[in-house]
């Protein structure tokens, strides 16, 4: 096997695109290069790099390859056509089946050979999300100035260059050069293979591996936390964004001035996170720390006091703007800002926040009304939810809304309650998001997303693929989180009903409760699945209840499960669907099959046990079902299993006397409408 290293080096590369392109190189090179057989591949991202290493074959053998022409009996403008293709000549071909064939051995290719007639073309057609022409002419682009390209294959450059006719692509070729540092050591150096490459460039101020990258940036900031006795505060994408913006990370700690420090943490968090990419620290009762750290990209001769002292005065400059949206904003009650809402567009066919507040607020009292909580506290919190939306802070920083809306209320006086919902009604904002508790919150985040997937589902907006501008998957998720977590009791498609009256008439008739139905259900399934639970018996379950009680869904769930989890629950499952498969098939010859049988029919006793345990076990399982005693449900219909399987044992369903057939299908019937009553049995897996 032979090493193949190339790198692309380039001015800045933006850190949100660095680890697709090249997981984006390392993809489109295994496909290019598959005759090389490719393996072991190592991929790595710096800011003005992307580069891949990996072992692939010295050649690729010679091969006979067979091409079938046109028919023998083709016109000869055809057969010119064919041979001019294949540079062949007629006594090159033989004829078989009636068609011309052209045999001939493809020579051995060596790898150098057959990189060079790959790379080019991938690289012109490379896939950036955004990319860039430069200089005069060239049509090639990049996602930003393309300098040098380095192939190596076994310490030997593999030739190539991206010029075509009439474009010279700013002159790019292949060579084994490439650069440090652009500020620390930026002179060019020759590379030999991948583990020099990596060496020598740490040798001039570049890690070139991102996660090395990230490992040192997390590793040097929590030791200078802990050296100051601070805490941290975690944040994972903005770890991930700054390992992107430096090839050489240094650490270092500025401070903040004390008259800051009044401000609202999150405040003071986003801003710094936002406009200056700095990690907020806090002491260790939790409370912010009037210090902060940064990562540069270079190691300055002074110990960095003077780009510590540069960052201090920015921020200062930054909070400076804070305070005074803080101060300002804070001048007029959060209620009043609500007329302003008139004026912010929620959507171009749903009108503006004022309107969908006034939705929002209608689906809170209902919501209060059906969970038995505060219906005054709900519809306040309700009405102020979106009042920030118009307010100065948010309109600076919008990840702060709702945050805000909390506090704001909290200087109006506002019900403790009210002021924490409004915090809390965008909850859960991810998958490791916490969802409220506290009644009101859980009410009106329930509230405003059940009306987002309510409006945009009246109006045809419906996630397509992976396309979902709206985050309607991410609501219905954080709804049945909410309900889950708060172990709720709640018909949705009540809620969802009522939720649509609140809709402009003409949007309500445009409403598919149906659809909406389905897609909470698939949500719930989709949770379940990432849970590692069985979600082919909450499709069992939710076959006939799509949009009723999440919670008694799960029960459901929970008790088929335990019963299921045992040889009598799988025997039970085997029997049932025996049943419910004869029945299928003896319906589709002379069905159906439906009725009560007649017990003066029945020929054996195993009919009559099976019919009278039918019976008995009908009525204990709708009482159970009424007072929610699913694993009362469970456990009767488990106790038909040995009477089942004594009934298939002895009995032939199949009776030639055709009134005894169709009285022991009716039987069939009985078993599997008793099974339905929990669920769909046909849909769980064995």
């Amino acid at each position: 096997m032979s090493e193949l290293f190339i790198e692309l080096l380039s001015e800045e590369i933006p850190a949100r695109m660095q680890k697709q392109a090249m997981e984006n190189l390392n993809r489109l090179l295994n496909n290019a290069l598959i005759n090389l057989n490719p393996t072991d591949a190592k991929t790595f991202s710096t800011p003005r790099r992307i580069a891949v290493s990996m072992q692939i074959d010295a050649t690729i053998p010679a091969q006979e390859l067979e091409e079938r022409g046109p028919r023998t009996t083709a016109p000869e403008k055809a057969l010119e056509g064919f041979l001019r293709k294949h540079a062949a000549q007629k006594n090159d071909l033989i004829e078989e089946n009636g068609f011309w064939v052209l045999k001939k051995i493809k020579p051995e290719q060596s790898a150098s050979q057959f990189i060079q007639e790959k790379i080019p073309q991938l690289l012109w057609q490379f896939p950036w999300p955004k990319s860039q022409r430069w200089g005069n002419g060239s049509q090639f682009t990049w996602v930003r100035p393309l300098h040098r390209i380095t192939c190596i294959l076994d310490g030997e450059v593999v030739p190539f260059t991206l010029a075509k006719e009439n474009d010279d692509a700013h002159g790019l070729s292949s060579d084994q050069i490439t650069e440090g540092h652009r500020f620390l050591s930026p002179s060019p150096f020759t590379i030999r293979n991948t583990k020099q490459w990596q060496e020598t460039l740490f040798f001039h101020y570049v890690i070139a591996d991102s996660e090395q990258r990230r490992d040192k940036i997390l590793a040097d900031i929590s030791k200078l936390a802990e050296n100051n006795k601070l805490q941290l505060v975690s944040d994972e994408g903005l770890l991930n964004e700054v390992t992107g913006l430096v090839e050489w990370p240094v650490a270092y700690m500025g401070k903040i001035d004390s008259i800051f420090m009044d401000l609202p943490q999150e405040v003071m968090q986003v801003s710094m996170r936002v406009n200056q990419r700095y990690f907020a620290l806090k002491n260790q009762d939790g409370s912010p720390a009037a210090r902060f750290i940064f990562i540069a990209n270079i190691r300055p001769d002074d110990d960095g006091s003077l780009i510590i002292a540069g960052n201090e005065r920015v921020l200062r400059a930054r909070f400076a703007d804070a305070r005074y949206f803080w101060e300002q904003d804070r001048k007029t009650q959060l209620v009043s800002y609500n007329n302003s809402l008139n004026d912010v567009i929620f959507h171009a066919r749903l009108g503006s926040q004022y309107e969908r507040v006034q939705r929002i607020v209608k689906v809170a009292g209902f919501l209060a009304n059906e969970l038995c909580a505060d219906v005054v506290h709900a519809q306040r919190a309700a009405l102020l939810c979106k009042a920030d939306l118009a307010t100065g802070m948010v309109g600076e920083f919008p990840e702060l809304q709702g945050i805000m809306g909390g506090y704001y209320a909290q200087h109006d006086n506002e019900n403790p309650a009210v002021a924490l919902a409004i915090k809390e009604h965008y909850k859960p904002c991810g998958p490791k998001d916490q969802t409220p508790s506290e009644p009101c919150s859980v009410i009106v985040a329930l509230a405003d997303k059940i009306d987002l997937l309510t409006a945009f589902f009246a109006i045809g907006e419906k996630p397509k693929g992976s396309g979902d501008p709206f985050a309607l998957r991410r609501a219905a998720l954080g709804i049945i989180r909410i309900i889950r977590e708060n172990n709720l009791s709640l018909d949705l498609e009540k809620v969802f009903e009522f939720s649509i009256s609140t809709l402009p008439k003409d949007l309500q008739q445009a409403s598919d409760l149906k659809f909406l139905a389905n897609f909470m259900n698939e949500r719930l399934i989709i949770q379940l699945r990432s849970e590692g639970l069985r979600h082919d018996i909450l499709s069992a379950v939710s076959q006939k209840n799509h949009l009723t009680d999440i919670s008694e869904l799960l029960k459901k769930v929970n008790a088929i499960n335990q019963i299921l989890e045992s040889s009598e629950g799988k025997d039970l499952l085997a029997a049932v669907k025996r049943a419910s498969n004869i029945l299928r098939i003896e319906n589709k010859k002379d069905g159906p099959h439906q009725g009560e049988p007649d017990p003066s029919l029945f020929h054996t006793d195993e009919e009559t046990n099976l019919y009278s345990h039918l019976k008995q076990a009908t009525q204990m399982i709708e009482s159970a079902l009424d007072h929610k005693k699913f694993e009362f449900a469970m456990n009767t219909i488990a106790s038909l299993r040995s009477e089942l399987d004594i009934f298939f044992d002895k009995t032939i369903i199949n009776d030639p006397n055709e009134i005894i057939r169709h009285n022991r299908l009716k039987l069939l019937n009985q078993i599997d409408n008793v099974a339905n009553l929990i669920a769909d049995f046909s849909q769980i897996e064995k």
